[in-house]
């Protein structure tokens, strides 16, 4: 073992201590760190004495329970395939502050602990080019104010940025930034969870302060690197038409990114959220950029997203260029046409349907059933309780809307595990409620959703009908009712192919109706 990797085991050592004794850390995540420093000084001692332990930064020897890389499966095209082709449907909650503590230190293991227990499979590693919360996206009152950490490159100076700490070091990457990236996507790996990592954050460029407090503001870096060309104190051309050195410190970072990650198989790639419809050429770039370099290095194939673009102020953009680019996973936007009762994905591209690009802070158990009868893998932006606000100002409340959310999309992963989903595709005309998952002749599900008339105490429940269309499917069929509120099942009689068949939904709420072919 080289010097150098014995000073890096003991750097690791102690930046564990410093968090281990920071204010505040206590509980599990306490409990995770004296793991890890233990681990780290076994590894010191082991060296010492001349042992031959392979010891890395944030590494173990717990394997992956993910089976990657995914890609568009050939059998359904609306859903990823694992390396032994099985169907992989996503979804997820996903929530700011998963990666860089913005606000405060975030507890990772608590939260991919509650993602197991609500059976997702899915989430997005969220970054904010900015180096200070009061820029960006996301703000704090000034006397809140705080660094976001870790940042990707060193704060070494000479010279002081806008926010009063050293100017950054754009040719000098921060370890603690990569180490962190890749120890997160490993541990999400453990537990099953696939990630989609974002390199770049559109709102980091479109605010005054967001610019103020990103690296490539020349007044941020001793490089001499400055984005805003037009000198209006914005950075769109970042994320537009960068000039060469701009590109260069892009492409330099990405790089950087795909080494460190390249060999763990629950990676996706994210180019940029929400950046301005302006933006397309350069992501079409940066997706092509990451195909081919992944090819040439030999890296295993992973797959690159492409998502919507801002709304409001900063324009609507068209979806349509995220159907025309080769990005291998989409995820469309717009508050009228996706929100409720989305249009049946037509299998060009995975689509991830994500609540930030529909909704903003919304979506609820409704929106995850519609979206997954519909061929989508839907993904919930998730407050998780979370403290900061948004730059509008609203409040982020963790309401019981979002825990019905949270639960519904692993009641959808479980069904999905269930039917096959190498056959079903999304048949709206074939059940009256409009959604409906069938291989015609073979299996149905029906999602009906919640009953409009609630039963006053002591009255009977409102009944209502769903009719299924089983014209052309000969042969016996069993079924199914659950109640999505309860979880609880009930058979029912079975039924008889050949022509539209009517059934009383036994419950007022939502629910499904679940038939198969018997034998």
């Amino acid at each position: 073992m080289s010097a150098f990797m014995m000073e890096r085991l003991f750097g690791v050592c102690r930046s564990l201590w410093r968090i281990l004794d920071a204010p505040g850390t206590v509980g599990r995540r306490t409990m995770v760190h004296q793991s890890n420093l233990l681990s780290c000084v076994v590894g010191v001692l082991l060296l010492c004495a001349g042992g031959h332990a392979q010891v890395l930064a944030g590494e173990d020897s717990t394997p992956l329970q993910t089976r990657g890389p995914l890609r568009q499966s050939t059998d359904n095209s609306r859903y990823f395939a694992d390396a032994e082709n099985r169907i992989v449907y996503v979804t997820g909650s996903h929530t700011w502050e998963n990666f860089q503590d913005v606000t405060e230190v975030f507890d990772y293991p608590a939260y991919l602990d509650r993602l197991t227990a609500l059976h997702h499979n899915f989430i997005r590693l969220w970054v904010t080019e900015s180096i200070h919360s009061d820029g960006g996206w996301l703000m704090n009152p000034p006397p809140n104010e705080k660094d976001i950490a870790p940042l990707p490159y060193l704060r070494t100076g000479p010279g002081l940025a806008l926010d009063g700490g050293p100017r950054l070091d754009l040719s000098r990457f921060n370890p603690a930034y990569f180490e962190r990236l890749r120890a997160r996507v490993k541990d999400a790996g453990q537990r099953g969870i696939y990630v989609s990592v974002m390199f770049f954050q559109g709102f980091s460029v479109v605010t005054p302060g967001g610019w103020k407090a990103h690296p490539l503001n020349g007044q941020n870096n001793v490089n001499g690197i400055d984005g805003d060309a037009n000198g209006d104190e914005l950075g769109l051309e970042v994320h537009r038409s960068p000039g060469v050195p701009v590109l260069q410190i892009q492409e330099a970072y990405v790089r950087h990114v795909l080494e460190t990650l390249h060999d763990l198989d629950n990676v996706l790639y994210e180019v940029v959220n929400e950046a301005t419809p302006e933006s397309v050429s350069w992501q079409y770039h940066f997706i092509r950029f990451i195909k081919r370099y992944e090819r040439e290095r030999g890296f295993m194939a992973h797959p690159v997203g492409m998502t919507f673009f801002q709304l409001g102020e900063f324009g609507g953009g068209d979806n349509r260029t995220l159907f025309e680019s080769e990005a291998d996973w989409i995820s469309p936007g717009g508050y009228t046409k996706y929100a409720r009762n989305p249009p049946a994905t037509d299998g060009r591209q995975v689509q991830v349907l994500d609540t930030d690009h529909i909704h903003g802070i919304g979506g609820d158990q409704e929106y995850v059933w519609e979206s997954f009868m519909r061929g989508y893998n839907p993904i919930y932006m998730d407050p998780f309780d979370a403290v900061h606000e948004l730059t509008i100002g609203e409040p982020v409340l963790n309401e019981p809307q979002h825990e019905r959310a949270r639960v519904a999309m692993g009641q959808t992963r479980r069904w999905a595990d269930r039917i096959n989903l190498k056959r079903v595709t999304p048949q709206s005309e074939l059940a009256s409620t409009g959604y409906c998952l069938a291989d015609r002749g073979r299996e149905y599900l029906i999602y009906i959703p919640a009953s409009d008339s609630v039963a006053e105490s002591g009255a009977e429940k409102p009944t209502r009908p769903v009719t299924v269309n089983l014209t052309g499917a000969s042969g016996v069929f069993t079924a199914e009712w659950m109640e999505l509120e309860t979880g609880r099942t009930k058979q029912a009689d079975s039924l008889i192919g050949g022509s539209e068949r009517m059934l009383t939904v036994p419950f007022p709420g939502s629910g499904l109706l679940y038939l198969r072919k018997s034998g």
